[in-house]
């Protein structure tokens, strides 16, 4: 169960933080009540409050390695936002509500602007060489591939469930397109804590999965 006073707690430090100023702004943790709702929503089984809670856990490891680290504490926040599975403009979405709501929460444009940035980025997960807030956030929302074989276990099932309008095949398909896609990447984590402490156990959930796949059935044939 997500700690919700918590999540609020970590919001305000990361809002006041990002903030070039002091200046007296609306209540900031209308916003974040705001987003807490939205990550509650009843069509989400894997993009939940366990899921914005350990990407900004994970931010917490490597924050060393950004540049801005508040500003990808606020980008995790605003990432999935908006999500609706049977959509594929989420994270677009997702960054047009953190440009309408940044700047009233005293944001400036251009943390506004880099905010929205990152968030864009998780359509790909592919920061360019040297983008250090890219690497971080993108490293820290593709963290769950490496969690130990019954996390992994859930959070595959957890995906199933968000597609649960998708037949079976269909979904088989298009899950082991995607495994094979990262699979074929040169490198899936771009921090040097991820490459190390991530990446070998991330191929392995990765090869395992799609092996998986691959010899499943459908259970009404």
């Amino acid at each position: 169960m997500a700690d919700l006073d918590d999540l609020r707690s970590r919001w305000l430090r990361a809002l006041l933080m990002a903030r070039d100023d002091d200046s007296c702004g609306p209540d900031p943790y209308r916003y974040a009540d705001e987003l807490l709702r939205r990550w509650q929503e009843p069509q989400r089984r894997y993009h939940t409050l366990a899921h914005l809670t350990a990407v900004l856990d994970h931010i917490d490891v490597l924050e060393e390695y950004a540049d801005d680290p508040e500003l990808v504490r606020l980008a995790a926040w605003f990432h999935d936002a908006v999500y609706l599975p049977d959509r594929s403009t989420n994270e677009e979405r997702s960054a047009r509500l953190a440009e309408r709501a940044l700047p009233e929460a005293m944001i400036s444009a251009k943390n506004t602007a880099e905010v929205a940035r990152l968030v864009r980025l998780t359509v790909t997960h592919d920061p360019a060489d040297g983008d250090r807030n890219g690497e971080v956030l993108c490293d820290a929302d593709l963290a769950i591939l490496a969690a130990p074989p019954s996390a992994y276990a859930a959070y595959t099932a957890a995906v199933r469930e968000e597609y649960h309008f998708v037949p079976n095949d269909a979904f088989r398909e298009g899950r082991s397109a995607i495994l094979r896609q990262l699979l074929a990447l040169p490198r899936l984590f771009r921090t040097p804590h991820g490459r190390t402490e991530w990446e070998p156990t991330a191929r392995y959930n990765l090869a395992a999965e799609l092996e998986m796949l691959s010899t499943a059935t459908d259970p009404a044939s």
